[in-house]
């Protein structure tokens, strides 16, 4: 980090560490985020003490969010099938990824805390792993000093940036370079993600391809699908089917009066629509706009099969939604938010629709490419892309088989993923990068 970024850097994790302690109401992302950072240390100093055994070597994977998750979630269960010495420790920093946190087979899944000095120090002394691996980019420059500073190896995996990445500006080059350059091991997505890592400042020689292990976790979870199982049984129907998921109201501008008008030409056409927030703000003009269109609408836990409009009102079941679909619309793209994952729906070999802001996405540009995909500037062409999907069952399965082998394509990245983060666990990698870095 530049000498001129420290002390503004570690001011502003200590004001968020104080600011954990103020009476923020409701269930939000930032007051949530801050309550359960009240006594962050805690967690790691209950594992140190009952469940840490010095005698086995430890693994630290931290993923900030869900998308992150779903990119760790392959290789910690390919390293607890075949590495049952090692003992696995998962962190992650937003509210959202906490369910998918304790549904991970690993020894601790815990809040990550704000990225200070002593915080680091003190979850180094509790944990003493051998190693600590970052998902997709993310870095925390004072754990990863911290962490270098002791021998610790630091890896990355999935990683990729885009071309449009805030973290290539100057700012951000000064806060992170230090970081990006102590990794020993890193994953990279593709040939392009790995030019822009080196900008970032990642040694060359110590990037590897190895893919993004999201195609192995949507694939795994397409192959694993259960049509009777409690939640998509109740809602299977030979209805042509869209599902719409993590939505935005920008989304919902164009979706919803594109859908109103695809009625007309297919009457029968059923909509299962996912908001990415599903709060109460955010489903009540949802169902103002199916009553106003006479549409029958029900909730998730209380929908089945001639409900015309379901309304998903929780999170974590969307991926496995997707098995039900004639077509799917993907959210994110008509705002600055960013598109959401376009890979669950395709490895359903669902074709794939999108909003124009997709540039920069890469797993949509392939998708685009392979016409498994399409982007949507408006609410007519929304209506021609569903009325086409909807009613030229040829065209519709060729779009879908396209989508499909993208996926597959990708499959193959958790196992270049699990020889990284082996290695990294290897007594001998040390010397081994040392080798590398001197030739």
């Amino acid at each position: 980090m530049h000498p001129a970024l420290t002390w503004p850097y570690r001011s502003a994790t200590a004001l968020a560490e104080l600011a954990a302690w103020l009476p923020l109401p409701g269930q939000g992302k930032l007051a949530r985020s801050l309550r359960q950072r009240r006594h962050p240390l805690r967690p790691f100093e209950d594992f140190a003490r009952m469940r840490r055994d010095p005698a086995r070597p430890l693994l630290w994977f931290h993923a900030p969010s869900v998308g992150e998750g779903l990119q760790a979630k392959p290789v910690i269960q390919l390293l607890r099938e075949r590495r049952p010495d090692v003992q696995l420790v998962y962190t992650f920093f937003s509210p959202s990824a906490e369910a998918m946190a304790r549904g991970l087979d690993a020894d601790l899944a815990a809040y990550l805390p704000f990225d200070r000095p002593q915080n680091a120090v003190a979850m180094l002394d509790a944990l003493r792993p051998t190693a600590l691996i970052y998902s997709k980019l993310d870095v925390w420059p004072m754990l990863t000093a911290a962490a270098s500073a002791r021998g610790v190896r630091v890896g990355m995996i999935s990683a990729t940036l885009s071309a449009r990445s805030g973290r290539s500006g100057a700012l951000a080059r000064a806060l992170l370079h230090d970081a990006y350059a102590a990794l020993d091991a890193v994953g990279a997505i593709d040939p392009d993600d790995a030019d822009r890592l080196v900008t970032l400042g990642v040694s060359r020689e110590r990037i590897r391809l190895t893919g993004d292990t999201r195609y192995d976790q949507v694939a795994a979870r397409a192959r694993a699908r259960n049509l009777t199982s409690p939640l998509l049984a109740p809602l299977r129907s030979a209805r042509p089917t869209l599902i719409a998921g993590s939505t935005w109201p920008a989304d919902e501008a164009v979706l919803l009066p594109a859908w109103r008008a695809l009625r007309v030409a297919v009457p029968e056409a059923r909509l299962i629509i996912a908001p990415h927030e599903p709060t109460e703000a955010h489903l009540a003009p949802i169902r103002r706009w199916a009553q106003a269109s006479g549409f029958s609408l029900a909730h998730l836990d209380a929908a089945g099969p001639d409900d015309d409009v379901v309304l998903v009102d929780r999170v974590g079941v969307l991926g496995d939604l997707y098995a039900l679909g004639t077509a799917a619309y993907v959210g994110g793209a008509f705002h600055a938010a960013g598109l959401h994952s376009v890979l669950e729906p395709a490895s359903f070999a669902v074709p794939v629709l999108f909003g124009p802001r997709h540039h920069g996405f890469r797993d949509a540009r392939l998708l685009y490419e392979a016409r498994g995909g399409e982007a949507v500037r408006d609410v007519p062409e929304l209506v021609r892309a569903l009325r086409i999907l909807f009613t030229e069952p040829d065209t519709r399965a060729r779009a879908g088989d396209a989508a499909l082998a993208v996926v597959r394509e990708g499959v193959g990245a958790a196992e270049r993923s699990y020889a990284l983060a082996a290695a990294l666990l290897d007594p001998s990698f040390s010397a081994a990068r040392a080798a590398t870095t001197r030739s």
